[in-house]
């Protein structure tokens, strides 16, 4: 049993950066925390799992995992990889060209539709280079400067991964899927108020049907889909890692009442948060 005291704090990194490469990473106990930074893993191998939210990854080598702050991550004990591990945050990220903004929004406001990518041969290479340029500008002395050439580095890198993930491969610079990105950076800053399609499409200067064919053309998914999504997620994680009161976990979450999040997490989960929140905790890792 996962008990929820075992929720550790993702620790602070200087500027909001870090790269690293490690090789035969062992996890020898079950432990799981929040992530405080977006995070991209880049494996050369690995075996194991590793739990995400509540969905289980298996660790495979030439592989990609996107996960984005605010999501919780646990390995299963003795899994191990080989490979690079690099985390920033958004105060970092406002150091990259604007003409990447897309790729992030896209990749890491939606990350459970993008958690995992697999790598043929040539796009592994092609990354693993990057990453290694990008690491070894990290292990520098201190320069003026270096922090901007580190975001260059990192715009290429999520530029490289947009155009690998088959989502994006119809052109993520159309100006469909712009306003797709800045759709879900919208929700991602105003789920727990703006819960209406209207709402949002409001703010991007569209209709609420268009907003709902774009979303649809763009994810799969309708554009209400994808809200009610970013809350059950949110609504999700605090049921898993916190032992705040159904009530509380409402409140959080601007619904009018216990009831109302109840159903509305009932309806979309197809569980009651209190069942949810067993099943979790005897669930053991």
């Amino acid at each position: 049993m996962l008990a929820l005291s075992n929720l550790a704090a993702e620790k602070e990194i200087k500027n909001s950066f870090s790269i690293h490469f490690f090789e035969y990473k062992e996890y020898e106990q079950a432990s799981a925390y929040r992530l405080t930074y977006n995070r991209i893993l880049l494996l050369n191998s690995g075996i194991g799992e590793v739990t995400i939210d509540d969905e289980v990854f298996e660790i495979t080598a030439n592989t990609l995992f996107l996960i984005a702050k605010g999501q919780l991550v646990r390995f299963k004990p003795k899994s191990k990889f080989t490979g690079y591990e690099l985390s920033f945050g958004d105060c970092f990220w406002e150091r990259t060209p604007s003409s990447a903004n897309n790729c992030k929004a896209v990749l890491f406001n939606d990350a459970s539709a993008n958690q995992t990518i697999p790598l043929n041969k040539e796009d592994q290479d092609e990354l693993s280079a990057l990453f290694k340029s990008l690491l070894y500008e990290f292990k520098k002395e201190e320069y003026i400067n270096q922090l901007d050439a580190m975001a260059a580095y990192l715009k290429i890198i999520m530029i490289k991964i947009a155009n690998v993930n088959h989502s994006l491969a119809k052109g993520f610079d159309s100006f469909e899927n712009q306003l797709y990105a800045q759709f879900l950076g919208l929700i991602s800053k105003n789920y727990k108020t703006s819960r209406e399609v209207a709402d949002y499409a409001r703010l991007l200067g569209i209709s609420a049907r268009k907003l709902t064919d774009l979303s649809k053309r763009c994810s799969d998914r309708g554009a209400k889909e994808l809200i009610n999504g970013q809350i059950i997620a949110e609504a999700k994680r605090s049921l898993q890692f916190t032992s705040n009161p159904i009530k509380e976990i409402a409140f959080q979450l601007n619904f009018a009442s216990p009831d109302q999040f109840s159903h509305f997490f009932k309806k979309n989960a197809q569980v009651s948060p209190l069942d949810y929140r067993a099943l979790f905790l005897n669930i053991g890792i």
